[in-house]
């Protein structure tokens, strides 16, 4: 009899201890797919990995990442530094580019263009030797750079006359003015045969027929303020506009619509877009932060980090290849009285223009 109950006992505590045997197995996947999801999560993030310090005086503008060549374009006051992103040093210089704005590259014309606002012209460079090849004249102030690998064409978007001039890529010729009815800013092409562009005095994007050299349309991208940077994804038809009003407006250029106005940092002046990661992101150069920007299935579109930068640091480039974000900054040199701090003229300790990297982080 004793050796019978204790045998039911027995079984009693085996059964008991498999009925918390299931809890405790559930628990421990759940903290399982938990631990999976926030590694995942933790792979997706960005950091600041290098200062590389580049040296130098004066101001800059817009950065242009080469991921075929491996290099980063960055402008610099009068010449353009060349990157080399592999070997983290840099390579090259190109000279007497008065007022450099940005730069184009043409892939599988072995050129590069160069927009100096200085004297209203576009360089010429040949991306093998990076010597100049041509100068041309362009309108009054150009400021953002394009290259339309449908039409061949290199537009420069001019913030004196508020307009576009067209250059045929293959002769380094201009072909076509387009008027703008304002001020332009930064500027994307669908490689289709549209390109767009940010007006920034109008709260609007132009939309540029690439082959008949017309403007097709004006969208409001309300409640967008003074939009600088553009960036686009093609798969799925949006354009992401960089607002000095602290927004990302998002629109749809299937339709022109506004569909989404994210909340980003103070100072933007840049955004870009991988493709296939699905993230936004604007560089903010008041708070010294970069806005990372995912869209949600449903459509919305939320911030899934802040990235502490530099101050200054408010315009970048992106290498779809590698992931990695470039921004330029430098240290400001102390306000003088009455000058507005973190202005965008203001001057800059000499020789402290740096090159900062971000990218995903590592396990």
């Amino acid at each position: 009899m004793e050796h019978k109950n204790s045998i039911r006992g027995k079984q009693m505590v085996t059964r008991k201890m498999r009925l918390l045997g299931a809890p405790l197995i559930i628990v421990v996947c759940a903290i399982a797919l938990n631990g999976i999801a926030a590694g995942e999560e933790k792979e997706s993030s960005y950091k600041l990995m290098k200062r590389i310090p580049i040296g130098g005086d004066g101001g800059w503008d817009y950065l242009a990442v080469d991921s075929d060549a491996k290099r980063c374009y960055i402008s610099h006051q009068t010449h353009v530094v060349v990157f080399d992103t592999e070997k983290e040093k840099v390579i090259g210089d190109i000279n007497n580019t008065p007022g450099v704005h940005g730069i184009a590259i043409a892939p599988g014309l072995n050129k590069g263009f160069i927009s100096n606002g200085g004297d209203n012209s576009v360089t010429v460079f040949d991306t093998n030797t990076l010597k100049e090849t041509g100068r041309i004249k362009v309108g009054n102030r150009p400021d953002a750079i394009l290259f339309d690998p449908a039409t061949k064409r290199v537009f420069t978007f001019n913030g004196g006359s508020k307009d576009c001039t067209v250059i045929d890529a293959n002769k380094d010729s201009v072909i076509g003015t387009i008027p703008l009815g304002g001020k332009p800013e930064f500027a994307q092409s669908d490689e289709k045969g549209q390109v767009f562009v940010n007006i920034e005095d109008k709260n609007e994007i132009a939309v540029i027929d690439a082959e008949k050299l017309t403007v097709t349309n004006h969208w409001s991208i309300a409640p967008c303020e003074s939009p600088s940077g553009l960036a686009i994804d093609r798969k799925n038809n949006r354009l992401f506009s960089v607002c000095s009003n602290g927004k990302m407006a998002i629109t749809d250029y299937t339709t022109g619509k506004v569909i989404a106005t994210p909340a980003i940092g103070k100072g933007p002046d840049a955004a870009a877009f991988d493709q296939q990661t699905g993230l936004a992101f604007s560089s903010n150069g008041q708070d010294g932060t970069l806005t990372v920007i995912k869209e949600e299935p449903a459509g919305q579109f939320k911030v899934v980090e802040t990235v502490a930068t530099a101050p200054m640091a408010r315009t970048l480039a992106l290498d779809p290849k590698t992931h990695r974000i470039y921004l330029a900054t430098a240290k400001l040199k102390p306000a003088a009285p009455g000058e507005q701090q973190g202005g965008r003229r203001r001057s800059f300790e000499p020789g402290s223009f740096e090159l900062l990297i971000v990218g995903p982080s590592q396990k």
